[in-house]
């Protein structure tokens, strides 16, 4: 039977991929590091499924945590054919802020994290001749908003270029690119969630399916639907002034306004949103 690990896997899209698996009959290593939701999710999957769940607590923000993961993308002994890398946490700090954490703990989960696990995924499929990777990446990566969109630019970038490495292998490799989805993380986000137009929110069950759907296919990026569609061909098309104009627009309500004079001390910022989905 298949085997499919998910970092994020108890929440959001992460969940949603770990339903749509679990209906295939596919066993399932969900990734997460709320001890408590993993083991919830897993007897769930398995009470309903049928299907095994094994279960790694791990934050992939730390290294060590990371490297657990990839040793267990590299156990021979238990293959993995499907790695879902879909952690992510959310990144608004302005890029002229002194307070660069947020932008550390993004760059280690999204970036790093996707790095190993892939690297750590690919050698094992490849010398098995098969399998695949799916890196949720995001439609904000074809823009310019900021630290998030330039970070699911590399995730989008980095999917193709090991897509690339890869070709011959057997393995694909995926990069989703989903717009505003409808997950918890989201529903926390009050008023931001509320100035985004309701034709512009799909569910993560839509995003899953597409993502599904064009890994089988081999297909290097998976846009959903087509107005995420539509709206990604604008972004490659439309000359980049325009594209640059479009994400101010998009990105103003969360701008900090550039220091004036001398530089002041900086007031603490808000605690980086952590969460195991996009």
């Amino acid at each position: 039977m298949a085997t499919a690990l998910i970092t994020g896997g108890t929440s959001g899209i992460g969940a949603a991929f770990a339903e749509a698996l679990a209906a295939r009959g596919v066993d399932l290593v969900l990734v997460a590091r709320d001890e408590g939701r993993l083991a919830r999710s897993a007897a769930r999957l398995t009470a309903t499924r049928g299907v095994a769940v094994e279960t790694l607590s791990a934050d992939l923000s730390v290294r060590a945590d990371v490297e657990r993961v990839a040793a267990r993308l590299d156990d021979a002994g238990r293959p993995v054919d499907l790695l879902v890398n879909n952690a992510g946490s959310g990144v608004r700090t302005s890029l002229l802020s002194r307070d660069v954490a947020s932008h550390d703990l993004g760059m280690d989960v999204m970036c790093r994290a996707v790095l190993v696990l892939g690297g750590a995924a690919g050698r094992s499929m490849a010398a098995r001749g098969s399998g695949a990777i799916i890196n949720v990446s995001s439609l904000q990566s074809l823009f310019t908003t900021g630290s998030y969109a330039a970070m699911k630019a590399w995730v989008t970038s980095y999917s193709q270029g090991l897509s690339v490495e890869l070709q011959g292998t057997g393995v694909t490799v995926t990069a989703v690119l989903p717009g505003w989805v409808r997950t918890e993380w989201h529903a926390r986000d009050g008023d931001r969630r509320t100035s985004v137009p309701g034709w512009l929110w799909t569910e993560p069950e839509a995003v899953v399916a597409a993502a599904l759907r064009d890994s089988e296919r081999g297909r290097a990026v998976s846009i959903p639907t087509r107005r995420y569609r539509a709206i990604g061909w604008l972004a490659r098309h439309l000359p980049r002034g325009a594209v640059r104009k479009v994400s101010g627009l998009i990105s103003s309500s969360r701008r900090d306004a550039p220091p004036a004079g001398p530089p002041a001390p900086e007031p603490p910022a808000p605690p980086a949103a952590r969460t195991e989905d996009y």
